[in-house]
């Protein structure tokens, strides 16, 4: 017996208002009784996260670990027996099937918003019927739009959307048969504010140094040493500033280029020419997760753009102070982000948020000396998928419609009153409150009346995606955990690095350059271009074994040990 989900995938990926559909085939060998065949379309956020068992330092090789598993997405179809049929049978009737092959097809649709306030009572299963713990307190969930399809953090989090099919036998001792089809999921952009026509920007101020040491001394036409001139040491090293700008909201769109502008300006009389030597630009994200009373933020980035040693002279014809001079944006206009890159969100135990950092490198003619600033400007990534018309427009319909505003008539103030004695009064008990389901947002409510999304769709391969299994089937093993019963299956490695990074915060138009102080690095080595790098874990130091016991040599053989002796004994004599 086998079950197997064939998905029909007109792309790449799923977005909201999708329909999403295939056949559950189910292959039988022999006469099978069956209780029901289910399909199920899920979503799941899992984070798990250890720390120290004991708080103040005692025993630290003692560690517990945290789960929290949110039931994003649960939608349930019963393929088989048909409607007609369960309204006229009894309860936990079973139905024998002969051998062949049946084919279900099967029909979902993808909501906009999540549901795991109410589906938190459902327990999650891994690919073979894992059970993890789930939370029961309501008040952990918050109702955002469905968040992306997110890997690349082995045994700590992941987000993953599935299709699930499950073949219920009437027996207890017989395991129930389930196939699995793995689906990547890319949600839509909330709608974007109007354009401002003003930018966001990072910027720092650096002057180089003056000359150290004894002044050079110069030779004349005849071989005399000629004194250094005073104009000479009196010098004032060049002062300049360098601005990373983009236009106000920042956002960044996934598989397109940044919308980028690096201005530099010489900010004093100098002379010297400046020379464009380094630049650099790296996406770096921040993801937090929670498990239960547990938090930890996990940072990893993408070098978009590495040049060096480009040696480009920054002047224009005049040269004029405090004029702005535009690096050349063909470095970076023509370099989408990459595919792995997942928009921001926010869900109940992961959240995503971006910073661009620009690395600008500047020299000067006379003396060997390079000045590397680094410019940090807070970013959100969206997935670049425009939400229907119709809801843009339903949604700032709703949004103009108010009610009229009636003046309210304020009654005048009541006279003094005497002071009643206080009589003490028996509490009653405080009966705890009662929460109702959360109604449907307006989104959801209208999104069956709209058709699917047609439009461009973005390229999204989050990571360790091509290791998952496509479709396959498994049952619910009751026993020993395999390699497809782990919390986070098919996860691999990712390079590591230890490199510290502030925020740099942002800059309004109308005040002054704050200084800014880069922390230092603490990592060798580099990262390749359009990967995702994770920051190791701590190793916990190893207790040191105790020191093994040496019985000195007294000249005398060891003996053999005697039938029927004590074995801890001959062990003790051998040693």
């Amino acid at each position: 017996m086998s079950i197997q989900v064939h998905l029909d995938t007109p792309h790449a990926h799923f977005t909201n208002l999708d329909y999403i559909t295939g056949t559950v085939v189910l292959t039988l060998l022999t006469d099978t009784p069956l209780n029901s065949v289910v399909v199920k379309l899920e979503g799941e956020s899992h984070s798990r996260l250890v720390a120290a068992k004991y708080p103040h330092g005692e025993r630290p090789d003692k560690k517990r670990a945290e789960l929290e598993v949110h039931k994003l997405l649960y939608k349930v179809e019963t393929l088989f027996p048909s409607r007609e049929v369960i309204e006229h049978a009894t309860p936990n009737a079973s139905y024998t099937l002969s051998p062949g092959t049946y084919e279900y097809p099967f029909r979902f649709r993808f909501p906009f918003n999540n549901d795991c306030i109410n589906n938190s009572s459902i327990p999650p299963h891994g690919r073979a019927g894992l059970q993890v713990p789930v939370p029961r307190d309501t008040n952990m969930h918050i109702r955002r739009a469905l968040p992306p399809s997110l890997t690349g953090f082995p045994g700590k989090a992941e987000i993953r959307y599935y299709v699930k099919a499950t073949a219920a036998r009437p027996q207890f001792y017989k395991e129930n048969y389930r196939g699995f089809a793995d689906i990547k999921f890319l949600p839509i952009e909330r709608p974007r504010p109007k354009v401002s026509g003003r930018e966001r920007y990072a910027r720092r101020q650096q002057q180089f140094s003056r000359a150290m040491g004894a002044p050079e001394l110069k030779k004349g036409l005849f071989g005399k040493v000629m004194p250094p001139s005073p104009v000479d040491a009196d010098l004032e090293p060049p002062k300049f500033s360098v601005d990373a700008r983009l236009p106000e909201p920042a956002i960044l769109t996934c598989n397109e280029p940044l919308p980028l502008r690096v201005l530099a300006a010489k900010l004093n009389d100098s002379s010297e020419t400046l020379f464009l030597q380094l630049l650099q630009l790296e996406l770096i994200a921040y993801t937090r997760l929670r498990a239960q009373d547990l938090e930890e933020t996990v940072s990893g980035s993408w070098v978009l753009l590495s040049q060096s040693r480009l040696n480009i002279p920054l002047r224009d014809d005049k040269d004029t102070k405090g004029k702005e001079i535009a690096i050349d944006p063909s470095f970076w206009n023509r370099l989408p982000l990459p595919n792995s890159v997942a928009p921001s969100f926010e869900t109940c135990n992961i959240t995503r948020h971006y910073v661009l950092e620009v690395r600008v490198g500047i020299s000067r003619a006379t003396k060997p000396e390079l000045i590397v600033l680094p410019l940090r400007l807070d970013v959100e990534v969206l997935s670049g998928i425009a939400p229907p018309q119709e809801l843009l427009d339903a949604v700032s319909g709703t949004a103009k419609q108010s009610a009229p505003v009636k003046e309210v008539q304020i009654p005048p103030p009541h006279p003094p009153r005497p002071a009643r004695p206080q009589v003490p009064v028996a509490s009653a008990p405080v009966q705890p409150e009662e929460y109702e389901e959360a109604p449907p947002s307006y989104e959801d409510a209208m999104a069956e009346a709209l058709a699917p999304v047609d439009g461009p769709r973005r390229e999204y391969n989050p990571l360790d995606a091509a290791l998952r299994n496509s479709s396959g089937p498994g049952t619910d093993r009751k026993g020993s955990v395999g390699d497809d019963d782990r919390l986070f299956p098919n996860s691999g490695l990712l390079n590591a690095s230890t490199e510290s990074l502030g925020i740099y915060p942002i800059t309004p138009v109308e005040a002054q350059p704050r200084p800014y102080v880069l922390e230092p690095q603490t990592a060798a080595g580099s990262k390749s271009p359009t990967q995702l790098v994770q920051e190791p874990q701590q190793l916990e130091p190893r207790p040191e074994p105790s020191p093994r016991r040496v019985t000195p040599n007294m000249g005398v053989p060891p003996r053999k040990p005697v039938p029927g002796s004590d074995t801890k004994s001959v062990h003790w004599n051998q040693t």
